[in-house]
Order: structure tokens, then C-alpha cells, then sequence
């Protein structure tokens, strides 16, 4: 997964569980990894568990951490890549040996977050400093702090869409598909580019959810018998933009045989137009089109197609929190190398991510977004569990492929259907649900 794609947007918001046999590893009484007052002071050897098994390999990794020794001397930094990260520290946390400093699994249930992970202190005091604190925070306190967040939208070829003589921003999804066709009769080229196959990029449309209507807390509005499919619902606006796109053929011909790695190099040529992605994408589709003798300009990204008061709205969302593991023996270290990694670092820059420290600029990626004065919204996840809840009991999975894979399918005639009916049913089965979890 490191390789290719970050968990924003996928992994991070999915039905959280329990990690089973867990109950009793957090029991001892672990303290507040506190920030250390003298950094050339903290002493100590932390092992990091990262997903980012590529930066581990190629030395990446290393690299960070001699730039950290340069301002903590005393602190040895070792890593650990993992490739199946979610499993293997799921099962690694039945134990007291998980590391010092991890990314927290997104089966772990928010309400367990003290029985594993160290505090980091106050909601209050780290919302001064950073993006998404609430996403981790427990009972006032903070648990984990985002590598970075991610902003959502469609990275397009701007080179394409120009010759196809589409140069303005579409502001409604009708402008978004016309904007498509454009693009399909004028270049010839596959106008967007669903990933149906790898399923995950299916994902990417949930993230929608507050951009449509610039509202940080739209998500938290889901918890309850709410019908989001509703007319006027997010859900509905967003979904049914994907189904236009399939149905009216500005997609490619068979969906069951595209491959994502592929989609990069086909969208860095020009020979696909767009597809629905964090703007973590980016600096990949950015190293793409150079790697097909292209130029990374080519590349841009466009806020869902939807206006609030004339202006556009792009959601923020959190990537993989840092966490001090509550048995870490080393939990000043542990939290040195967290705040050095987050504040300092240049990680989140190098990403082309939205940078979790709030004193920070947006990345070069975003630039668009901040030339045009789109709005940025930080989403709320107040009421994630709750959500969560409903979406699990639902058997919907607002974060998994299926529903929108046989979306996909009723738009282009593979399975039987309407999409109103297909909204009906969804509506009920989320609105049933809702009666017993959730709420």
C-alpha cells in the first residue's frame, strides 16, 4: 500500500472494532507522553512501526531519522515496514510489543484508544496546534496526531481538457459531465477512469461528503434515520454524478478489467482524462506523466462541481494518526520523534499533503485550490462511532467498493435496476439500522 497510495480516505474511515484479546493489554498505567521541554535531552531507543514499507526500504526512513539526531542526539531511531500493516499489528496488539511510535490501526475502536495508546495531552491545547485533533481525541484527551491530511477532489490531465476546449472549472456535476463529453469528442481519449477493479479508489466519493455543501460537520448528520440518499442529500448529489458519468459512456468500455497502477501512466499521457482521488495523488500522477516523457504540469486537480455561495469547497481528511504506545518505555523520545516528524520533517510537504500543523502553508499540489479561494473543510468526527454504527449494521459500506461497484453496474446495464430504486433501498436499509445503532 505504501508504495502507491496512503490510507486517507480508504482505510481510515471504516467501521472501527475492537482488536479482539486486547481488553486487558492496556491496563498498566502507561502516563502522558508529554512533549519533552529540552530536546537535545530526551534520550533513548523507539522503534516505529510505518506502513510506508517503500521509504523503509530505500532508505528513506534513515534519512529522516538522521536529520531528527541533529536536534536529539540522544535518541536512537530504528524502523519497522510492514506490508499487511493493518493485520499484523492488530495481532501485535494483543501483546505489550507494538512499538513506540505507531500509526494507529483502523480497527482499533476510537473508545479504546487509552487502553493502547499514551495521551498526548489536552483537546484544548493540541487544536491550537494541529488539524484533525478530534480524530483521536478521547474524553478531553488527545491520543494520536495526523502525518498529514489530504484534500479531495479529481486529478485531471489539464493538458487534455484544454484541447478539448474545457479551461473553466465545472461548477455543477451537469457542467462536469458536459465538461466529459468534451473530452470524449474532441480527443478521443477515456474521459474518466473508475478503478472499479482495485475497488478502493471507489472509496475516494464518500470523501465528498461536505463538499458539497461546505459543511464540516455533514458526515456527523448521517447519524441517524437521516435518508442519505434523500433529494438534497450529499450522498445522492455525489452518487448520482458517478452513475451519469458510467451511464452516459464517459467511462471506459469494460470496468472489470482496469488496473490502477496502469490508470497512472494512462492519465499522465492523456489517454485518460480524470479520475476521483485525494490530492495525495497527485505527486504520483505529477511523477507519472514525467516518467512518459511528459511534463508535470500537466497535472491538475478540480474540487468536486458544486458551489456555495459562488464559491467551491474541497473536504480535509486526516490521514493515519502517530501514536505513543501506552507500554513504550521511552514515551518522551516516543513523542520527540512525533512532534520533530509532524512539525519538521518536510514529510507532508514532500507528499504534496495538506500539512497537519495548522501554522503551516498548503503544499505546492493545492495551489490551484488557493489561487481560486476554495474553501477548505476540515471534517468533523465528532460522530464517527455512531456513523460507523449504523453504516456496519446497515451492511451498506460507505467506505468499502461494493455499493458503488453495483452503482456502477445498474448505470451500464450489468445489473437490473433504477438508480431511484437503488437510492429507496439504501435509504431504508440505513434508515432501519439507524432505530437500533448509532443513534
Amino acid at each position: 500500500m505504501g508504495k502507491t497510495r496512503t490510507l486517507t480516505g480508504v482505510l481510515l474511515a471504516v467501521t472501527t472494532l475492537t482488536v479482539a484479546g486486547c481488553s486487558g493489554g492496556g491496563g498498566a498505567a502507561g502516563g502522558t507522553a508529554a512533549a519533552p521541554a529540552d530536546p537535545g535531552a530526551v534520550s533513548g531507543e523507539i522503534k516505529v512501526l510505518t506502513h510506508r514499507t517503500d521509504l523503509v526500504q530505500n532508505g528513506t526512513m534513515k534519512r529522516y531519522a538522521e536529520e531528527f539526531n541533529k536536534t536529539h542526539p540522544k535518541v536512537k531511531v530504528s524502523f519497522e515496514g510492514i506490508t499487511d500493516y493493518e493485520g499484523e499489528v492488530k495481532i501485535r496488539m494483543n501483546t505489550k510489543a507494538y512499538g513506540d511510535v505507531l500509526m494507529i490501526p483502523a480497527v482499533v475502536a476510537k473508545n479504546d484508544y487509552p487502553k493502547f495508546f499514551a495521551p498526548l495531552g489536552s483537546k484544548e491545547e493540541l487544536s491550537r496546534l494541529y488539524r484533525f485533533s478530534d480524530k483521536t481525541e478521547v474524553a478531553g484527551k488527545v491520543y494520536g496526531i495526523a502525518q498529514f491530511g489530504t484534500a479531495n477532489g479529481f486529478v485531471h490531465n489539464k493538458a487534455l481538457w484544454s484541447r478539448a476546449g474545457v479551461t473553466q472549472w465545472p461548477r455543477t456535476p451537469a457542467e462536469f459531465t458536459a465538461a466529459l463529453e468534451k473530452v470524449r469528442d474532441k480527443t478521443g481519449a477515456v474521459p474518466y477512469y473508475t478503478n472499479f477493479k482495485d475497488g478502493w479508489p471507489l472509496v475516494q466519493w464518500t470523501s465528498n461528503v461536505g463538499s458539497v455543501t461546505c459543511d464540516a460537520k455533514a458526515t456527523d448528520k448521517l447519524s441517524g434515520p437521516v435518508s442519505p440518499w434523500k433529494e438534497g442529500g450529499e450522498l445522492r448529489t455525489v452518487d448520482t454524478l458517478l452513475h451519469d458519468i458510467v451511464q452516459r459512456g464517459l467511462s471506459e468500455k469494460d470496468p472489470t478489467t482496469t488496473n490502477w497502477e496502469t490508470s497512472k501512466g494512462l492519465l499522465a499521457k492523456g489517454d485518460v482524462g480524470a479520475m476521483m482521488l485525494g490530492s495525495w495523488a497527485i505527486t504520483q500522477m505529477q511523477g507519472a506523466a514525467k516518467d512518459a516523457g511528459g511534463s508535470p504540469d500537466d497535472i491538475g486537480f478540480l474540487p468536486f462541481p458544486a458551489q456555495k455561495d459562488g464559491k467551491f469547497c474541497a473536504t480535509l481528511v486526516s490521514d493515519y494518526q502517530q501514536a505513543v504506545s501506552i507500554h513504550s518505555g521511552n514515551k518522551p523520545a516516543a513523542r520527540a520523534w512525533i512532534d520533530w516528524f509532524t512539525g519538521k520533517s518536510g514529510y507532508s510537504d514532500k507528499e504534496g499533503a495538506v500539512p497537519t500543523l495548522k501554522a503551516a502553508p498548503m503544499p505546492a499540489t493545492l495551489k490551484d485550490f488557493v489561487d481560486n479561494d476554495v474553501t477548505f473543510v476540515e471534517r468533523s468526527e465528532a460522530q464517527t462511532g455512531p456513523v460507523n454504527a449504523i453504516d456496519n449494521a446497515a451492511e451498506l459500506g460507505l467506505n468499502k467498493p461494493d455499493y458503488r461497484q453495483k452503482l456502477i453496474d445498474i448505470a451500464r446495464g450489468a445489473q437490473k435496476g433504477s438508480l431511484q430504486d437503488y437510492f429507496a433501498d439504501l435509504d431504508k436499509r440505513w434508515d432501519e439500522a439507524a432505530k437500533t445503532a448509532g443513534s
